[in-house]
């Protein structure tokens, strides 16, 4: 599955245009590498994904092309979610 696909239907950003522009921006990263939105993804890979001054690493538990809104959570697992990162590197 795509990675702006698997962002949307995860629920991480909800709708694909954000998931395509923040990947297209570089603000989204697939095992370490920048990922563009139509980077493959998998079960286990870590992404990490900056929001403003909020980073968040997830690792991949399941691709699915549909999923329920309640149980999209159930496709990832949050690594970490740091907020102030700008602060830390200024």
């Amino acid at each position: 599955m795509r990675l702006d696909k698997y962002l949307k239907v995860s629920r991480i950003i909800k709708r694909r245009t954000v998931a395509n522009e923040a990947c297209s921006g570089g603000r989204v990263t697939l095992n370490d590498k920048v990922a563009k939105p139509g980077a493959e993804v998998k079960a286990g890979d870590i992404m990490t994904i900056r929001f403003g001054d909020k980073l968040g690493r997830y690792e991949i538990l399941s691709v699915q092309e549909t999923v329920r809104k309640d149980a999209a959570s159930s496709m990832y697992r949050v690594l970490s979610e740091d907020a102030g990162v700008e602060a830390e590197r200024s």
